[in-house]
């Protein structure tokens, strides 16, 4: 669907007339967000926070899983000598306890989970200063339009004059080594 959106939109330049063409032209640079955010040095620290706090949940899901497994085991070497009630009893339990993991999952790392309020709670600050540094950037080299390569849009071809990534990390003050200059 976005190809064709992009192939309609470029059909409809090629029709313009010449003068239509010169009015139409924009000013286009793209960043590379990852790109940026690797060069972050407080970014490292915010990805191992959220490793810790990912494996800690990962841990206690375990425990759950274990729990489960150790529960059903007994369960299969003692259904034959449990009662209907007891053995219903039973599987109630090793349900409920199912129920129990899959909600811990939910929670945590559902879609609304605690995982990605943490992700968007530690990473907010760092994107909010590099759109304001993209902004500061576009805005003083005239650009009309500034995509994020590693988002969504698919680029078949970019030219690298174009790349603002640098510009953007001088922007935020973020020192840079000469390979990355070239």
């Amino acid at each position: 669907m976005r190809l064709f959106a992009i192939t309609a939109i470029l059909l409809g330049l090629l029709s313009l007339s010449p003068l239509q063409q010169a009015e139409a032209q924009s000013r286009v640079g793209f960043i590379d967000s990852e790109y940026i955010l690797d060069r972050i040095p407080e970014y490292e620290g915010i990805l191992q926070r959220l490793d810790a706090i990912n494996q800690g949940w990962r841990e206690e899901i375990q425990e759950l899983q274990l729990e489960i497994e150790e529960m059903q085991r007994e369960f299969d070497a003692r259904e034959i000598l449990f009662t209907e009630e007891v053995r219903e009893q039973r599987m109630q339990e090793i349900r409920q306890k199912k129920r129990d993991r899959e909600r811990l999952i939910d929670q945590r790392f559902g879609p609304n989970g605690e995982y990605f309020r943490q992700q968007k709670e530690l990473l907010e600050p760092l994107q909010r200063r590099i759109l304001e540094a993209t902004q500061r950037v576009a805005e003083r080299g005239n650009y009309d339009y500034v995509f994020d390569r590693s988002g969504d849009f698919m680029f078949l071809y970019t030219r690298q004059s174009l790349n603002l990534s640098n510009d953007v990390l001088i922007e935020m003050g973020i020192q840079l080594d000469e390979q990355d200059l070239n």
